[in-house]
């Protein structure tokens, strides 16, 4: 990307005028060296946001909760910035927008940002580029960004190593699902709710959520539960209340910036791999070299060391090239 079209972008940013702040994400979900040098112009102008990660089994009631966060924190003034993440479309690609439609009035009002990201296969609900489109509504001066996941299992809690405040959404009537939380995500919430709370079963669902809380480790922080009902708007303030009482937790205890750092450990950790596997792939393709390994009924540990190896001597030699010139 040439320097003034960056600076245009730039400057675009800064008025968070939408065509630039889409541009800008589509730029960094391409990844390459165009988005490295866009997330490092950027970088510096960050840190001021609250980020907030909404996660929560499908039907759980996200994107309407969603919806009424946004509209009460910007009855309070504030700017925001929307990351819906989804499921990718097997047809396009594409990011699936499903319920998004609700959200049709937030998309005319100028201090709010909307973008639906695919996951395009990533790991823990969340796309690979989804950090650096925080950073990007952060440089832009929004002062909250809610990331809506996909929902996330036991394997799949990269999302606490994303945001600031995870919220989990869940609701009367999952049964075992409950299970599923103190199994995969019990561990990473920072405030429960309970929407559709004027369901049957709601009583039930909260005792359980209750028993599992009591039944986990102390950490510093008790995830307090909170009710909903978020299609018609009850409970939301009480919500804001408990994430801005984390916030304060956060700050106060300086959990703010070990989890910062831990997120900038995840991201270095996947551009290294990343990088790993483009080099292993240039170096000897990884296709032919995985069909070698079949054939010869070698085991994975050989395959990967020796595609290692190459990858490594691949850098050594360019870098010796480039040391010449």
């Amino acid at each position: 990307m040439p320097d003034h079209d960056l600076d245009a972008l730039l400057a675009g940013l800064a008025e968070r005028r939408p065509r630039e702040l889409g541009r800008a994400i589509s730029v960094v979900e391409r990844g390459g060296k165009q988005a490295a040098e866009l997330i490092g112009r950027v970088t510096p102008c960050g840190g001021a946001a609250t980020v907030i990660g909404i996660t929560g089994p499908p039907g759980a009631g996200k994107s309407t909760l969603v919806d009424r966060l946004a509209r009460a924190l910007r009855a309070r003034g504030e700017r925001i910035g929307i990351l819906a993440v989804d499921p990718t479309s097997p047809f396009t690609g594409g990011a699936l927008l499903g319920d998004r439609i609700r959200m049709q009035e937030l998309y005319t009002d100028p201090e709010v940002f909307i973008r639906s990201m695919a996951t395009r296969g990533a790991m823990g609900g969340v796309a690979r580029a989804t950090r650096d489109a925080v950073d990007l509504l952060d440089a832009a001066g929004f002062d909250w960004i809610l990331v809506e996941t996909v929902g996330v299992g036991q394997d799949e809690v990269d999302v606490v190593r994303t945001v600031d405040t995870v919220v989990v959404v869940t609701v009367p009537g999952l049964g075992d699902e409950i299970q599923a939380i103190k199994a995969g995500i019990m561990e990473i919430a920072d405030v429960f709710v309970l929407n559709k709370s004027d369901r049957p079963g709601a009583d039930s669902t909260l005792r359980d959520l209750r028993s599992l809380l009591q039944m986990s480790e102390p950490r510093g922080w008790e995830p307090p539960i909170v009710q909903t009902v978020a299609s018609e708007n009850r409970g939301v303030d009480e919500l804001i209340d408990a994430i801005e009482a984390h916030r304060d937790h956060l700050e106060a205890s300086g959990e703010k910036s070990a989890r910062r750092r831990q997120q900038l450990r995840l991201r270095v950790e996947t551009l290294l791999k990343e990088r790993i596997l483009e080099a292993a792939n240039r170096a000897h393709a990884l296709d032919e070299e995985l069909t070698r390994g079949f054939e010869r009924h070698e085991d994975p540990y050989r395959i990967a060391d020796r595609l290692f190896e190459s990858a490594v001597r691949a850098k050594g030699a360019a870098a010796g090239k480039g040391g010449s010139t």
